[in-house]
């Protein structure tokens, strides 16, 4: 099955002292909006974004280009499904968490 791509969504409490950290680290802004609360940064494959006061968790995140395909696989294997797709088709998310209760989105575009 192909998740996509992946990234690392982070609940950070700051988000200019998160951008300067990453910054430090290579990342560069890709998307978003800092004054808005949240940024994609990326550094070469890796992807993570920022977003302050917008949930709680950190969640790992996947774009594979059928998430109801991976929500049907998900819940036939008896997996509780948080937040499942809306609709027939188009862009959508799926939530859920894994067995250490690490939070799970798949998101399509």
């Amino acid at each position: 099955m192909d998740l996509g791509i992946f990234s690392v969504s982070l609940a950070v409490k700051d988000i200019k002292a998160s951008r300067r950290f990453y910054e430090t680290l290579g990342f560069k802004a890709e998307h978003g909006d800092e004054d808005k609360k949240w940024l994609i940064m990326v550094n070469g494959e890796a992807k993570i974004g920022l977003f302050e006061g917008m949930f709680e968790d950190n969640i790992l995140t996947f774009h594979p280009s059928d998430t109801r395909a991976v929500e049907k696989v998900l819940r036939d294997a008896g997996y509780h499904i948080d937040k499942e797709a809306q609709g027939d088709d188009g862009p959508c998310h799926t939530v859920l968490k894994d067995p250490d209760g690490n939070v799970v989105m798949f998101d399509q575009f």
